[in-house]
């Protein structure tokens, strides 16, 4: 077997130091030519310079005709081939062709990596920054997009299922809030009912029945419809007074509660806060009473039902103090107030009134009340149980020439920095931003005043958009827009399920019927999103009962609770204490 000889070929000795010998020396260079790669610079260098790059894999002549020709179109020299371009002036030459007139095509050599961004995937690179990187990195870019997509979508599908479903389980936990009544020691825990069995229920009741209508009612001035921001009107007050005649000392009820036409009685505000119970969050509390074989659900004095809960169901946490503007209760007595005023500020006022049946119960002769009409109606929940509540009307409209009733509410703005949309600039152009905004933060208000409208079947429930004339200023207030809905298609937005809402009345009914006689509180946790009913005595919230503020170690804890019940200040029981003394010198 022969093998061909392999010929290592000449390296030429350089005396002077390293590498090939110095073009000077005509008997060595044309042996060093013959053993070096064509377009291949070099130069002597020491250990303190800095080496540019060798060779280059990646990069694609932006010049290729300014490559020299080799013959072949894949050449193995073209990644040291840097001849199209000028060298770094450490190598000590030039371009091959030496010419000084192309020294304008001079361009560094740059080693330095490609900076990294200040955020993202690893290799998601600008995509104009570094077209000729490798394929490999390509590659993760499109795949880090995808998973950057992937999120993006979860998160948007996230946050529509829980306002969809208007889920608020994850609260506040900046806030503390208390509870709208103190649990005395005396009081007896019967049962503890968790929102999420009130989802599951349902309950289809038949059309009600319409027993007496009472009171008088304005008509509505149309021209409120027009106003825009930037014709703005300002909120007027009134002296007029707004009755809230709690359920057993409404005089209708009581006749009708003697006639026997019904077991269970309640109003439409008490009904509305049962029904959208799960949407809540602050607390709140009723006064259950088991008389006989009948049934009353009534408020205390000054509870928080005669208030207007604001930015309840927002996930940034209002001011604590509660001399503070911007408190909880600040803005709940402030959004009173302006639900009020609004309500008599958008009539007719010409002296005209639609009476009905019979005047407002509870108000004595001579005194001047507001537009207001009591509808009693009738809903039958089983073959021997019957739901009396009394339902109000602020208004009439004449539309086609058939009367429509009206129910009148207001909204308002007290800090665009707390709810994140200006209404003065959003309100003309993007009225549905604005609505959306005020359902997540204002989602368990907007729902019981359309379960209001529902109950007393309202025709039409016109909504008031009223803002602070300036942030600090929390007593002058401007009307800037109105806007009317019907109640069924705005219960549908919401997504207020009428089953659902007479599921939940229905089963507190049902529980309360298995008591035995006497009086019950039902109480919305202020930390968990849950009610309890408790056992109190027969003389409690009344005018010679004080509550009287506990310490923290005699406040009583339900079963395997861990929340400080003792959080709880005694705001509550003064409130109390004052409204029931008020109504003692009235009554005096």
């Amino acid at each position: 077997m022969v093998f061909e000889a392999f010929e290592v070929g000449t390296v030429p000795f350089n005396s002077d130091g390293w590498g090939p010998p110095d073009a000077s020396d005509t008997s060595s260079t044309s042996v060093a030519a013959a053993n070096l790669l064509p377009n291949v610079p070099f130069a002597s260098f020491s250990r303190s310079e800095k080496l540019g790059r060798v060779a280059d894999w990646t990069r694609a002549l932006s010049n290729p005709s300014a490559r020299p020709h080799t013959g072949s179109k894949s050449d193995p020299s073209a990644i040291f081939d840097f001849s199209a371009f000028a060298v770094d002036e450490g190598f000590g030459i030039t371009n091959s062709g030496g010419n000084a007139d192309e020294d304008a095509a001079f361009r560094l050599v740059d080693g330095k990596p490609p900076p990294r961004p200040k955020f993202g995937p690893k290799w998601r690179f600008n995509q104009y920054h570094n077209r000729n990187q490798l394929p490999q990195r390509r590659d993760e870019e499109v795949e880090a997009k995808k998973r950057e997509a992937e999120k993006d979508r979860a998160r948007r599908d996230r946050l529509y299922n829980n306002n969809r479903n208007n889920i608020h389980q994850q609260r506040r936990e900046a806030a503390a809030f208390k509870s709208s009544v103190d649990i005395q020691p005396e009081w007896n825990m019967l049962e503890q009912i968790p929102f999420s069995t009130f989802s599951k229920l349902s309950f289809t009741v038949q059309e009600p029945e319409d027993l007496l209508l009472c009171g008088g009612l304005e008509s509505y001035d149309r021209s409120y419809d027009r106003i825009t921001p930037k014709a703005e009107r300002r909120l007027e007050r009134f002296k007029n007074r707004g009755f809230k005649v709690t359920t057993s000392d409404d005089l209708v009820i009581r006749r009708l509660a003697k006639e026997d036409k019904a077991t269970v009685f309640a109003t439409d505000a008490i009904l509305a806060a049962l029904m959208c119970a799960p949407r809540s969050v602050y607390s709140w509390d009723l006064v259950i009473q088991r008389v006989g074989n009948k049934l009353f659900f009534d408020k205390r004095d000054g509870s928080p039902l005669d208030m207007l809960s604001v930015h309840e169901t927002s996930q940034e946490p209002l001011p604590e103090a509660k001399d503070d503007i911007n408190s909880a209760h600040s803005l709940g007595v402030e959004a009173a107030y302006i639900n009020q005023y609004f309500a008599q500020q958008v009539l007719v006022r010409n002296g005209k009134r639609v009476t009905f049946d019979e005047p407002i119960p509870n108000v004595n002769e001579g005194e001047e009340n507001a537009s207001i009409a009591y509808r009693y109606r009738r809903w039958k929940l089983d073959d021997s149980m019957y739901l009396v509540a009394r339902c109000e009307l602020q208004s009439t409209v004449d539309l086609n020439n058939q009367r429509s009733f009206l129910t009148l509410n207001a909204l308002n703005e007290f800090d665009p920095k707390y709810s994140g949309v200006d209404w003065r600039q959003k309100l003309e152009t993007q009225r549905g931003a604005v609505l959306a905004n005020e359902l997540k933060n204002n989602g368990n208000k907007l729902a019981k005043w359309t379960a209001q409208a529902l109950l007393a079947n309202a025709d039409m429930m016109k909504i008031g958009f009223v803002s602070r004339v300036h942030p600090r200023d929390h007593r002058n207030h401007v009307i800037l827009s109105v806007l009317g809905y019907k109640p069924k298609d705005f219960a549908g937005q919401i997504n207020l399920n009428t089953n659902n809402m007479w599921g939940i009345v229905k089963s507190i009914v049902d529980l309360c019927m298995k008591l035995s006689e006497g009086k019950y509180v039902l109480v919305k946790d202020p930390s968990k999103p849950q009610v309890r009913i408790y056992e109190v005595p027969a003389d409690a919230f009344d005018n010679d009962y004080v509550e009287e503020p506990l310490p923290e170690d005699e406040q009583v804890q339900p079963p395997e609770e861990n929340t400080d019940a003792g959080a709880e200040t005694n705001g509550a029981s003064s409130t109390n204490v004052a409204a029931e003394d008020k109504k003692s010198e009235a009554e005096a």
